[in-house]
């Protein structure tokens, strides 16, 4: 059986840098979500960052990658503007589908893909309740009614993105604030999922439930066939009636 190929890319600066940050994670966020994902043996999960050669995603390693998981904060525009447009190419076509986690509601590839500024309401850390809104989907399979995070990065309304294709989970904060904190996006054949919790400073990537939904979404998000490539030219204009338009 073909595994499912699931890269984790982390722009795994904050770990390397703040030793509060590398106290919580030292081997990086990335990898402690790698070392839940592990215990699925369909699934081949690796590790990128943007320091890596080619910022982690050469071709013959994009080309093969069935679910693209992102974090980033502080570095977007880092981020090779040719790389963003190969891994939309990759989405829309659905070979390829990319899971932002916090703070990619500000990078460039989710930003390219779902078609958004990503600006959103935030402030301190604190409590969290992340509320089950469609116990039905795919992505909120063995995830109770609600669930609290003990604390985390206040991401609060507007939040400036495209009506959602499902709107799984919705976030409540102790300051009363509110977001849509886990939303679907359909964009050519591709699948796309926003994910709020993930602060640098903050254990929700220890949190069993955190974690569930992102393997949950991974699932969800598993590409169904190789893709397809779509031609720009309608097979109906002939040559001779192409070239008479250009020449007006």
């Amino acid at each position: 059986m073909k595994k499912l190929n699931v890269v984790i890319w982390n722009e795994f600066r904050h770990e390397r840098t703040k030793e509060k940050i590398k106290a919580i994670y030292p081997d990086g966020l990335h990898a402690a979500i790698k070392s839940y994902l592990d215990k699925n043996e369909d699934m081949e999960v690796s590790l990128a960052a943007l320091d890596d050669p080619d910022q982690g995603l050469p071709d013959e390693r994009l080309e093969n990658i069935d679910v693209l998981l992102w974090w980033g904060h502080a570095a977007h525009k880092e981020v090779d503007d040719a790389l963003v447009e190969k891994i939309r190419e990759r989405v829309y076509t659905g070979k390829m589908s990319f899971i932002a986690l916090h703070s990619g509601h500000h990078s460039k590839p989710f930003k390219a893909i779902v078609g958004t500024n990503g600006n959103l309401s935030w402030g301190r850390e604190q409590k969290e309740i992340m509320w089950n809104l469609m116990p039905s989907h795919e992505i909120a399979a063995g995830i109770p009614d609600h669930f609290l995070i003990e604390s985390e990065e206040m991401y609060g309304e507007p939040f400036y993105i495209p009506q959602p294709d499902a709107l799984v989970f919705g976030a409540w904060y102790e300051d009363g604030h509110i977001f849509r904190a886990g939303a679907c996006f359909n964009r050519g054949a591709g699948k796309v999922f926003y994910f709020q919790p993930g602060h640098e400073s903050c254990r929700s990537y220890y949190n069993p439930y955190v974690l569930r939904i992102i393997e949950n979404a991974i699932r969800w998000a598993k590409p169904t066939e190789h893709g397809y490539e779509i031609e720009d030219k309608c097979p109906h204009i002939t040559a001779a009636i192409t070239e008479e338009f250009n020449q007006l």
